[in-house]
């Protein structure tokens, strides 16, 4: 695992970052929650962001070069649940896939209450398209 680089930081071209898994964090988590942080750490190169002080476009961009330059095996996205900046991070970096055109998978992980757990990229999907969601809640509604 390596660590202490920040996303907006490292070169696009680093050897760090090429054909590695990288984990993409939200900066804050190790603090509120480090043995889940170092657990999902082990084995790959993790990245920091804080979505509450870089804009989004800033680390779409960022992200999407990363995966056209470099080609990682994996990233994995990790950070708060219920965080409407948090939440960002694992938008941008899907849409940041589909610019790159790239075939890397996408892992989107939140930690809830000091649990982790894996969400879709269908959810991330969905977050984005409040209609949709309430689309689901109605239907769920007629169904019980």
């Amino acid at each position: 695992m390596q660590r202490g680089l920040e996303l907006m930081s490292v070169s696009v071209t680093s050897p760090l970052l090429r054909g590695k898994d990288l984990l993409i964090y939200s900066k804050c988590l190790p603090t509120e929650h480090l043995n889940v942080f170092e657990e999902v750490a082990k084995e790959k190169t993790a990245l920091a962001v804080c979505m509450s002080e870089e804009h989004l476009d800033k680390v779409g961009f960022k992200l999407a070069t990363i995966i056209a330059y470099v080609r990682p095996s994996s990233i994995t996205i990790l950070t708060m649940d219920g965080s409407p900046h948090c939440t960002q991070l694992h938008v941008v970096a899907e849409q940041a896939k589909r610019i790159a055109q790239a075939d890397v998978r996408i892992r989107h992980l939140v930690v809830e209450r000091g649990k982790l757990m894996e969400v879709s990229s269908q959810a991330v999907y969905l977050s984005r398209h409040l209609s949709k969601i309430e689309e689901l809640l109605r239907d769920s509604k007629k169904n019980l």
